[in-house]
């Protein structure tokens, strides 16, 4: 997601550090490459234009210029700036609405994604403890039906179909019956999709809408398909009361601008992200972590909670405290990439790591796999004790016992603890940053 993106403003800012104190025609010639950054992640022009005008008045209003610590105050501001594009620092809590059963509407064009998403937001509603209910209301795709069956029986959800011949609508007022029968706390409306938007679309789903009065209108957008999403969005807009935007497939998108592009210019908040194919693969959306990932901060809490939903509370102690410090050693790199295996797939882990996602090259973690954590993993393993805590002491014949030992080279041992410092550094990089910006990482 967005990976181009990360790597261009990496090495704009990297450049901005090498000069020490910044001249205004310093500031002026990043924000200008800046600009083509985002314009070749495919960002909105006019919300490119928006962001860059926003972010050099207020470059102007700070003392930056002459200043050692003026590329921090630049970063910061260019943080701030894309966390008010993406629509503030948190996310926007679920309405589910004054009494059960909470209602999603489900709609976007054909081959978006969205019956599966609307699995994957079923088994998240489950992990908080809600009983959804999905229906069946696409009458127009043969196979949708039996796809929703198929993966509600693979998460444990029920579906209701209706019968054979009725219509949309009927499925979704005897769906809602349904759920208020049985007692299900959450019902998630599937509804058609077509090629490109219709008015008997637009009317079905004004029908729809109007029979179950949903809590949440949720338009699935497929990121692949750029600029375009933001036109879709802006006509579904238009026409429905959305609530939010769900992006698809922003795991196989490098771009993925027109997520930077949608709250800004249809005023429309993404809600969740699709990032993988499982049906586990679905996260809350939060504009402060994607901001400070596309700058290459990581995600800490990101980590954090994948590894919570792997690991009991016990595991988890002291891992957030020595993440937001940099005070990470070998014993504790072993136990990430254990928990990494657990946390989904690897390099979609490794890009939320401060230090390490932004700085590895994309043909290099589509390498990454089971094979290559097992040979990290025998590394750690022929470390001493004393050497995994700290690997100060890790000497050029240390190196060689280590490489003999776990049947690897050396230059994969140096690599390794090149690994970790560049880690350690990341993180303390961010600590630094946010001692600046005020305490802003706070559990949510």
């Amino acid at each position: 997601m967005l990976d181009n993106l990360t790597k261009r403003l990496s090495t704009i800012f990297s450049g901005l550090r090498k000069k020490g104190r910044l001249t205004e025609d310093d500031v002026n010639e990043m924000l200008r490459e800046v600009r083509v950054a985002l314009l070749e992640a495919d960002v909105n022009f006019g919300v490119t234009k928006t962001f860059i005008a926003s972010v050099k008045e207020k470059a102007v209003g700070e003392e930056v210029f002459n200043s050692l610590s003026a590329d921090q105050t630049i970063i910061r501001i260019v943080r701030d700036e894309l966390i008010a594009m993406l629509g503030g620092a948190d996310s926007i809590p679920f309405n589910f609405g004054s009494q059960p059963p909470a209602v999603i509407l489900m709609f976007g064009l054909q081959g978006s994604g969205k019956t599966t998403t609307s699995a994957k937001l079923a088994k998240w509603l489950a992990a908080q403890g809600k009983k959804p209910i999905m229906a069946a209301c696409d009458r127009q795709r043969p196979a949708a039906i039996k796809q929703l069956e198929v993966l509600g029986e693979s998460i444990g959800i029920p579906v209701f179909t209706g019968e054979e011949g009725q219509t949309a609508v009927q499925v979704a007022k005897a769906a809602l019956a349904r759920c208020k029968h049985m007692m299900n706390d959450v019902l998630i409306v599937d509804t058609a999709g077509r090629l490109s938007i219709d008015e008997p679309l637009m009317q079905e789903l004004d029908l729809i809408y109007n029979v179950v009065s949903p809590t949440e209108s949720f338009l699935v957008l497929d990121s692949t398909t750029g600029q375009e999403a933001v036109n879709i969005a802006e006509t579904f807009h238009q026409r429905l009361k959305l609530t939010g935007a769900i992006f698809t497939k922003l795991d196989g998108d490098a771009r993925g601008g027109a997520v930077l592009s949608v709250r800004a210019a249809t005023g429309v908040p993404v809600r969740f992200s699709g990032v993988g194919e499982g049906v586990e693969a679905l996260e809350p959306f939060y504009p402060s972590r994607i901001a400070e990932r596309i700058l290459g901060f990581g995600d800490i809490l990101g980590i954090i909670e994948k590894a919570e939903q792997a690991f009991d509370a016990r595991e988890m102690e002291g891992v957030e405290s020595k993440m937001r410090t940099g005070n990470l050693d070998f014993a504790d790199m072993l136990n990430q990439f254990r928990t990494m295996r657990k946390m989904g797939p690897l390099k979609n882990v490794l890009k939320m790591i401060p230090g390490i996602g932004s700085q590895i090259p994309e043909e290099a973690l589509e390498h990454i796999n089971d094979k290559s954590v097992n040979r990290i993993e025998a590394i750690i393993l022929s470390m001493t004790t004393k050497e995994r805590s700290n690997p100060d002491i890790i000497n050029g014949s240390r190196r060689k016992r280590l490489a003999a030992g776990s049947g690897t080279s050396v230059e994969e041992v140096n690599n390794l603890i090149k690994q970790l410092y560049d880690m350690r550094r990341g993180m303390k990089q961010l600590s630094k940053m946010q001692s600046r910006m005020g305490p802003r990482l706070k559990k949510r």
